[in-house]
């Protein structure tokens, strides 16, 4: 009778584990903070270290920018040329889907760093709007720099980078932008005690022992 039991328990495990899996939401932790500011390097060393997938929102309308058959191409390259921020409809498409289809094919994938998002109320708007219920907030992971570092670093990078926007012309309106938009969605979020603040200006090294202090207390 038990041998029977837990035959039928054995069977039914993995149509259990399966519905789990569909119901399972990403788990989202936003990193924010101005140009410059380490969000890329520190994400790739989160993702080394830890079950975290890294999505930047900016990385992902590049790539749909170079796509010769995107229908949104023109339009995305228009934006970052002119440091202005993207529609948010289009932003958010492009993550939905890059976590659809990481968490399709790896089910242990559903942790993300979302990196450079949301940048504005609009931003945020459509995030709620678009993805309450699909998704779940952890935390807003906050690198905290002086715009002068950061200017000096973007035109250290866009030596190398190839980005067309790495110049002190895009930069400067790019700062701006973060400061007037972004800022504002940091403190909302400071209000409801999600922020996790980091002193971004100093060695990479000093920067990441301070995020694996605040990664593993979450865990």
């Amino acid at each position: 009778m038990i041998v029977g039991l837990l035959h039928r328990l054995s069977e039914k495990l993995p149509r259990v584990l399966h519905r789990l899996r569909v119901i399972m939401k990403p788990q989202v932790v936003f990193v924010l903070g101005g140009p410059g500011a380490g969000k890329g390097t520190q994400c790739a060393r989160i993702v080394e270290n830890y079950s975290y997938t890294h999505l930047s929102a900016g990385d992902l309308l590049r790539e749909e920018r170079s796509r010769t058959d995107s229908e949104f191409g023109q339009l995305i390259d228009s934006y970052i040329k002119e440091g202005k921020i993207v529609p948010v409809q289009i932003t958010i498409n492009l993550l939905r889907k890059a976590m659809e289809e990481t968490m399709k094919a790896d089910e242990k994938k559903f942790r993300f760093l979302i990196d450079g998002f949301p940048r504005n109320q609009d931003n945020l708007q459509g995030w709620n709007t678009e993805m309450d219920g699909k998704a779940d907030v952890k935390f807003v992971l906050f690198f905290d720099c002086s715009n002068e570092v950061c200017i000096d670093r973007c035109l250290e990078r866009g030596k190398s980078s190839g980005r067309t926007d790495d110049n002190r012309e895009s930069l400067e309106k790019r700062i701006q932008t973060y400061l007037q938009s972004t800022r504002p969605i940091i403190e909302l979020y400071e209000k409801q005690g999600k922020v996790q603040r980091i002193d971004a200006s100093r060695s990479v090294d000093e920067v990441f022992a301070d995020v694996k202090n605040i990664l593993e207390k979450d865990d």
